[in-house]
């Protein structure tokens, strides 16, 4: 089993020796099975780029309040199985929709002994018992902004929170993210800089409260947020 190698962030954000453990497990399963889905599978890199990363969402007030998180595209299972981790009070749900990914997803959380998290097989757009059910909702290189927020909006209660992972900022991006925001009940509370490791460059949390209550009429059926993203 791999130890988690570095015992520096995990006492940055308060983790015992039972979570450095798990951890150190998904990196192991990050390495060793040919299934996982990403292209970082060394686990000294692994620690940085997957759980150093998810775990700066940490720093934010929403989520160590967080009840019921959701973690869109899940994929890999970063940053949902990693705030499972952190944050064992809390349900996880992984939303994907790839069979291959929830797959993985599934060994995962039986090789970390990860109990707090769900794997929902499903479009985002299908999650109906999911709407206005969420504290968080959280998503690490899904889509086009305006796109996310679709997704998320109807998630979230009114007064939860979603964080976006991002590189660059875009100035006309964020605008038409503005926009799209707007339509959805949802305004922008910070953009944080992040520095998750030594390397890390351009890396920002996007964080976005649910005002209002989103119109019914979002989401659109499966497929359509992707073709025709809200904007101004």
């Amino acid at each position: 089993m791999t130890a988690f190698p570095n015992e520096g962030l995990a006492a940055a954000h308060g983790l015992d020796r039972g979570q450095m453990s798990q951890l150190g497990a998904l990196l192991d399963l990050t390495e060793s099975d040919e299934h996982a889905p990403t292209t970082v599978r060394s686990a000294e890199r692994a620690a940085d780029v997957h759980v150093a990363d998810s775990l700066t969402a940490l720093d934010l007030g929403p989520l160590r309040s967080a009840a019921h998180i959701a973690d869109l595209g899940s994929g890999l299972g970063f940053p949902g199985l990693a705030l499972a981790v952190a944050l064992p009070g809390a349900e996880v749900a992984l939303v994907e929709s790839q069979r291959r990914k929830c797959d993985f997803l599934e060994r995962a959380c039986a090789y970390a002994e990860i109990e707090n998290a769900l794997v929902l097989c499903l479009r985002v757009e299908e999650w109906g018992d999911g709407r206005g059910r969420n504290d968080v909702v959280v998503a690490r290189a899904l889509a086009a902004q305006p796109v996310v927020l679709e997704y998320a909006g109807p998630l979230l209660r009114v007064g939860g929170a979603l964080v976006d992972w991002r590189g660059r900022r875009d100035s006309t991006q964020e605008a038409e993210t503005a926009c799209a925001a707007e339509q959805l009940g949802m305004r922008l509370l910070e953009i944080s800089r992040t520095e998750p490791y030594k390397d890390a460059r351009d890396h920002h949390l996007h964080v976005f409260e649910k005002v209002a209550e989103t119109p019914a009429r979002f989401p659109r059926r499966a497929g359509m947020a992707r073709k025709r993203p809200l904007g101004c």
